[in-house]
């Protein structure tokens, strides 16, 4: 059984996982050279401590203390009780949804392992927006993709804001880092996948026509908002698919484009 502890200075050095979660440069140093991640409200810590985490401690406001009182209940860690405006002094921000836990990591596997039992994989180039970051883990969750690769620019995908908009579903869709890029994108052909680059370039075949659901292993690239594809990575893919547009439009979102191509994937209607 956890220790609930109350809390009531913000220099408090068991804090100290939770100092300064809006300076992302920090964050991003900081969390995995230490180890850790930060899970914020009910759903997504029970999701993460469902997956296997193991919980270093929580940080939870006063009325948090009875929702996640099973929790608490069975956590060898400590649990930190602090006043709304402890939190907001503790994290710079105000915590809306009352519960902060500190994770740990996990070793990431490595990619080879990953596509030993995959299918149908997303790789990410320079995707370093955490919020395209969570938005594609949830899409991938939700629509069947096995596995994500990364390449070693790509966010973080259990930086806070980035696990918050997947709804915790960065926990559910194993994934690892690819060393090199584009080179490493040779472990996913030995692998057996078929690699189709995502891009509105023209030349790029309708992704209805490409047919991804009728190939065997499929490895869909997703390039970087704005930029798209580096032309390495459009080199080295086996083909171009886009999304047939209307209206006008050229493009979408990464994160739409993702979902869209993921339901391509599974079923073969792109939803046009």
């Amino acid at each position: 059984m956890a220790d609930l502890i109350t809390v009531e200075d913000p220099d408090d050095p068991r804090l100290s996982d939770y100092t300064g979660l809006t300076d992302v440069e920090l964050r991003r140093r900081r969390e995995p050279a230490e180890g850790l991640f930060i899970a914020e409200g009910e759903k997504v810590i029970r999701r993460a401590r469902d997956a296997g985490y193991a919980m270093r401690s929580m940080l939870l406001s006063a009325k948090w203390v009875d929702v996640m009182r099973d929790v608490i209940d069975e956590i060898p860690a400590p649990v930190y009780a602090v006043s709304p405006e402890l939190a907001e002094r503790v994290t710079g921000y105000h915590v809306h949804r009352g519960a902060l836990a500190s994770m740990q990591r996990k070793p990431l596997p490595p990619a080879a392992e990953l596509l030993a039992g995959a299918r149908k994989v997303v790789v990410m180039e320079s995707v370093n927006d955490h919020t395209n970051i969570g938005a594609i883990f949830r899409s991938a969750a939700a629509l069947g993709m096995d596995a994500v690769l990364l390449s070693p620019d790509c966010a973080d995908p259990l930086y806070r804001r980035s696990v918050k908009v997947s709804m915790g579903a960065v926990f559910s869709v194993p994934y690892a880092r690819l060393d090199t890029w584009p080179r490493g994108l040779e472990t996913v052909r030995e692998a057996g996948f078929t690699l189709l680059a995502l891009t509105p370039d023209e030349k790029a075949t309708a992704i209805d026509e490409a047919a991804p659901h009728r190939i065997d292993r499929v490895a869909l690239m997703l390039g970087a908002e704005g930029d798209g594809l580096s032309t390495p990575a459009l080199v080295a893919a086996d083909e171009w698919v886009r999304i047939p547009m209307a209206h006008g439009v050229d493009s979408l979102n990464v994160g739409a484009a993702a979902a869209v191509a993921f339901y391509a994937v599974a079923t073969g209607r792109p939803g046009l």
